[in-house]
């Protein structure tokens, strides 16, 4: 199993930057991609930023340019950092693993909102 808690969410104004943590735990080295989604308020989870064992990363259309993902395998963590926040940023992002026998895993999630 490999479990995950998120940190880093908040309250911040359109424009303004946060960072999000996903520290992971448990059989770390089955993970084959961790990323995060966002949950918007009556909308479905979609996913924002992802990145593979291999250092691939791809992100979601209106995200491009904003965010970025970035993992420290020393602290087995992942980190979302997001600039030029926008109102429609706002949900709970959680953080997802992949691992290699296809099992998903998701983190508690974390609230970003973001004000106009």
């Amino acid at each position: 199993q490999v479990q995950l808690v998120e940190s880093g969410g908040g309250l911040v104004q359109a424009g303004g930057s946060l960072t999000l943590s996903c520290a992971a735990s448990g059989n770390i080295f089955s993970i084959s991609a961790i990323g995060w989604y966002r949950q918007a308020p009556g909308k479905e989870r979609n996913a924002v930023a992802i990145v593979t064992s291999g250092g691939i990363t791809s992100y979601g259309t209106s995200v491009k340019g904003r965010f970025t993902i970035s993992r420290d395998n020393n602290k087995n963590t992942v980190y979302l950092q997001m600039t030029s926040l926008k109102p429609e940023d706002t949900g709970v992002y959680y953080c997802n693993v992949h691992t290699t026998s296809s099992r998903v895993y998701w983190g508690q999630g974390t609230q970003v909102t973001v004000s106009s």
